[in-house]
Order: C-alpha cells, then structure tokens, then sequence
C-alpha cells in the first residue's frame, strides 16, 4: 500500500470538493439574458449551503466572445456583459465570508486577435512583440508551413496580410497561439498571473495547458491510426499530434507558475490536460513539490458509458506513490456532455443521478461538481437555429454541440426559471426546468438533498478526502472499493446494473453512512450505492 500523509498537515485544497460555474448561466442580475458576476455573488448561498469548499468561474474576462471568454483580448480587464472589476471585488470578498475558496480559468495558449499583444506583433516581423506568437512563412507555393490542423475544423494556420505569413491557432481564427518558447511572453502572463492573486483568488484553473507551447521546428504531424468504431468527424482527428502539441519544455513554465503560486501561500493550481497522452502528461505537469498542484482528469468527461472497469483502470493510474501528483475528476463541464444522458436510459435517471454523484464524491482526488449536478439536469437538445457554440456550428450535425450542457441554471419552474427577468441567451430546457431549485429544496429525496447530504459526509471523512484507494470488486456492473486512512476505512459500493447484487461480507458490520435507492449492507438493488465506516 502507498503510504499516506498526515491529513492534519495537507493543505486546504488536497481532497476538497470544487463546484464550477459557467457565468453566463449560473444568473442574470441585470435582464439581458446573460449571467453575470454579480449574480454569481447572488447565489453562493446556494454553493455554501450545498457544501461545496470551493468554486471555479470560468472566464469572465474581456472578450469579442467568439468562443465565449476563451478568446481573451485584456486578461486583466472584465468583460462588460459580466459586470466590473470592482463586481469581481465583492464576489470574492462575499465568497471568502462563506468560507468559500475562490478559483478562476487562466488561458494561456492563446489570445483573441483582438488582443492589443496580437496587434503589435501582427504589425511587422521586426518589433518588441514580432515574435509573441506563432508565425511561419508559407511554402513555396503559398501553402500553410505544415499540416496542423484545427480542433474546431480545417487548417490550423491563417494568412495575414500585414505580416505576409500565416498564423497558428489549435482553436478558432481569432484565437492565434501564443509563442510559449518565448519568456518574454511567460513573464507577461505571469504577471497576469499577480494580478489576480492579489485580487485575492485561491488558485487557477489552467485552461488546455497542454496546447501551449510547439514544435519551434514545426514538423508536419504523423497521420493516427484508425481505431475500430471511431467515429472521425474532424480533419483534427486523422492525426497524432506529436508537435503541435505537448511539448516537454512546457513543465518548466508550470514550475514557475508552480513558485509564483507558493508565494503568495500555496496558491492551489490545476491543469486542464487533455489528448492522446493526457495521463502522461498529467504525471508530468504534477511530478513533486515543484510542478502544478493537481491535472484535471478527461476519464470520465466524454466516457460513452460508467462502467466498474472505468472507474478501477482510472483510480489505478494514481496509486498515491511518493511524488505523485494528486488528481482531480469531474463527470460533466461545460464542453462535455450531461452525464445523466450519457450514461443511462432516460428512464432511470432520477434513480442513476444519485449514484452517480456518491460515487464522484467517494473518489480519491478532487470531485468537480458542474453547476446544476447537483439537480440531476440533463442534456438539452439545442436547434440548429439557437446554436451558439462555434464548434457544433462548423461541424454541424457530427459534434455534439457544448451548448446542451451550457443551458441557464434553472432556480424556480417558471418559463424563465428565475436565471433572468429577459430572454436566456440559450432555452432552459422544459425538463431542466422541471428540476429546479426551488422544487427539490426542502425535500429530503431530492437530488439537491441528497448532493448536500453526500458533500457533508466526505467532508467529514478524513478516509474520503485523503484515504487511499483499495479495489474490493469489479465486476458484473458492481464496484466496491474501499478509501482508507491508517487503520480506519470506508467502504463505498455501487450497482450500475439492473439486478441485485450481494454486499461484501465485511459490510453487514458498518456504520451507514449513505444508501442511494435501498442499499444495505447486505443487498445493493440495481442503480444504488452504500457508504459505510468498517468497524476499526
């Protein structure tokens, strides 16, 4: 067994519970249709009384939105549609009162082409900033330097006619790379870094971190082998992206951002990794006391199905050896699908949702809930003619679009579900609506219940937050695993299956904690699970 640390020693955010927040979803404070800051500071009752220890904003910051925030033109400024800075002021002070941690995205593979940085370097190939970004001559019959092609769909080089050569950019157009291999260009985004620490924000969450930094010889990427039932739906998918991406070097800046963060107290810092490598990488990006805090783990986000094999391959690959860096998991985000409909028939949602989020919460790491998990909302199927994701757009009808799991969080079952007095940027859902706030609030079986019930019971289990992880089965739809902590354990076991499974012997002795849809220390229904301390 790997051996543990003193829980009584580990930093605040080593095993915490994260709840994410879309702005523009969470609340509309002013009627516009759109989330803002001051209504996110609105509602963080509800996050505090839920039990979450802390939250993470994605962007809110000064943005043409074309990819909505992740295409940032100040990254020290707040977008208008969001509020002020002195809005972001008294979020952060309002959050720190409830006791909340306050953890915001930070995109450094890229800018917008609005950005004034991308203004100067585009102007001449010769200047302070000429080399910021990732720029190539053309061939020599004017094609793009190399094959990289787009995650959003097509080449992922564009001509521009003031500098006569094309620029790079993994994502949109207007999201040209930044030159990562360039310090300057570090020192710049961690001094972007500075400002928002001594804002008072608690960490970061380091968006597709993976993506910033290349091959500076630009070599053409191998072509990927096919893979039996794949479905390839964009010229980004036909190849390995051996140099437009993932780049060793990359470490040495997460060190730095790594120091910055140690000195301004332990600030926590997680990476987005995503790709063919990404748990490679992930290892990497965490390795030791020098590197980031935690990886943000793509297991579960666009797994078809949860299956015990899943779970037991990804829980293998963090054992907790010496050096380890720590994970963390989410089921569900604003760029992957709902997990309820995913993962099971609509029919058995109300009863799967439950298990679903014990079984997040029993996981050794950082459990990430998406705003409106803890209501059991679904997947809503946006039209064509709302569409407002850029990438469903271009590759309309093969990508499933990121607005369905975008849609405003539904607070009381009226048409506009108290997330705006105006019309929402995106349709709630009739049956997200259905599930609100207000209509699970109070009532014990709800999922909004259940979810607050489950958060007290890891945070009052220093076996959950920072016990190892012991696979006890397997098998058949049925997981049990135990989390242990010296000579105290809990045992956590689920049914993803239809039928009755037999508990463990050794359960029939334990303190329930938590019994999703009749689950007993003997007995685990189809769609249930159980937590229970094991007798010391």
């Amino acid at each position: 067994m790997a051996s543990m640390p003193d829980a009584s020693n580990l930093p605040w955010w080593r095993g915490a519970s994260i709840y994410q927040i879309y702005p523009r979803s969470f609340q509309d404070s002013n009627g516009d249709g759109v989330g803002d800051l001051k209504g996110i500071t609105s509602r963080l009752d509800h996050v505090a009384e839920l039990g979450a220890e802390a939250i993470w904003i994605s962007p809110f910051f000064a943005s043409p939105m074309k990819d909505f925030g992740y295409d940032i033109s100040d990254y020290c400024a707040i977008d208008p549609i969001f509020g002020t800075l002195e809005d972001f002021d008294a979020l952060v002070a309002r959050a720190h009162e409830l006791g909340l941690k306050v953890l915001i995205d930070q995109v450094y593979a890229h800018s917008s082409d609005q950005h004034a940085w991308f203004a100067e370097s585009r102007a001449a190939k010769t200047g302070e900033k000429a080399d910021w970004y990732v720029w190539a001559d053309p061939k020599q019959d004017g094609a793009p330097p190399n094959n990289w092609q787009s995650l959003f769909g097509g080449p992922a080089w564009t001509w521009d006619a003031r500098r006569c050569q094309y620029y790079l950019h993994t994502f949109l157009k207007e999201q040209p790379q930044l030159n990562l291999h360039n310090v300057e260009v570090q020192d710049a985004l961690l001094d972007v870094a500075k400002f928002w620490f001594e804002r008072g924000v608690d960490g970061f969450r380091l968006d597709a971190l993976n993506h910033a930094m290349v091959d500076p010889l630009l070599r053409d990427n191998p072509p990927a082998p096919e893979k039996k039932g794949q479905r390839r739906s964009r010229p980004f998918d036909f190849q390995t992206k051996l140099h437009s991406q993932s780049q060793p070097e990359m470490v040495y800046f997460a060190e730095r951002i790594r120091g910055l963060a140690e000195s301004y107290g332990a600030i926590f810092t997680m990476a987005e990794i995503g790709g063919d490598n990404a748990l490679e990488e992930m290892k990497a990006f965490t390795l030791g006391d020098g590197r980031l805090n935690s990886a943000y783990s793509f297991d579960f986000l666009y797994s078809p199905e949860l299956t015990p094999k899943l779970v037991a391959e990804a829980m293998a690959e963090w054992p907790g050896d010496r050096g380890e860096g720590w994970p963390s998991w989410a089921f569900e985000n604003h760029d992957a699908p709902r997990a309820v409909s995913r993962w099971c028939a609509p029919e058995d949602m109300d009863r799967f949702a439950p298990v679903k989020m014990a079984l997040l919460l029993c996981l050794r790491g950082n459990p990430i809930i998406y705003q409106g998990e803890e209501l059991g909302l679904e997947q809503v199927d946006i039209p064509f003619e709302q569409l407002q994701d850029p990438e469903a757009i271009a590759n309309w009808p093969l990508t499933l679009s990121r607005d369905g799991a975008r849609t405003p969080m539904p607070w009381v079952d009226e048409e506009l579900g108290g997330f705006s007095a105006g019309e929402p940027w995106l349709p709630l859902g009739e049956a997200n609506r259905a599930k609100a706030v207000s209509a699970q609030v109070g009532k014990p079986q709800s999922m909004l219940e259940t979810t607050r019930r489950l958060l007290a019971i890891r945070k009052g289990s220093p076996e959950l937050r920072h016990g190892s992880f012991e696979l006890v089965q397997a098998l058949h739809g049925v997981l049990v695993f135990r989390r242990c902590l010296g000579d105290r354990c809990v045992l956590c076991a689920f049914n993803f299956g239809q039928d009755d499974a037999p508990m463990p012997p050794e359960a029939k002795d334990m303190a329930r904690l938590a019994s999703i849809n009749g689950a007993s220390g003997r007995v685990l229904p189809g769609l249930s699970g159980f937590i229970g301390k094991l007798a010391v």
